[in-house]
């Protein structure tokens, strides 16, 4: 479901060339997710790392994550034994 939810979320991402003819990518909604990088592709893997990380430090400090297209992060409690 993380990869999912990667995938939709970098459908959003906006891309932009700099001066100095890098790339720039950040997702909307997503404060602090943003990549650079030569090409757009490798700025793609960047964010999509980033963005990953992000999800997972999220979850570990119980914060908001946003939903994209229906799909919802959280983690399930878990029955003890």
């Amino acid at each position: 479901m993380l990869n999912q939810y990667i995938e939709k979320a970098l459908e959003k991402a906006e891309y932009k060339r700099l001066d100095d003819q890098t790339w720039f990518a950040e997702i909307p909604g997503f404060q602090g997710v943003w990549a650079n990088g030569p090409t757009v592709e490798r700025c793609r893997k960047e964010l999509s790392e980033v963005l990953e990380e992000w999800v997972l430090l999220k979850l570990r400090d119980n914060d908001p994550i946003p939903v994209i297209n229906g799909i919802k992060i959280k983690i399930a409690e878990v029955a003890g034994t």
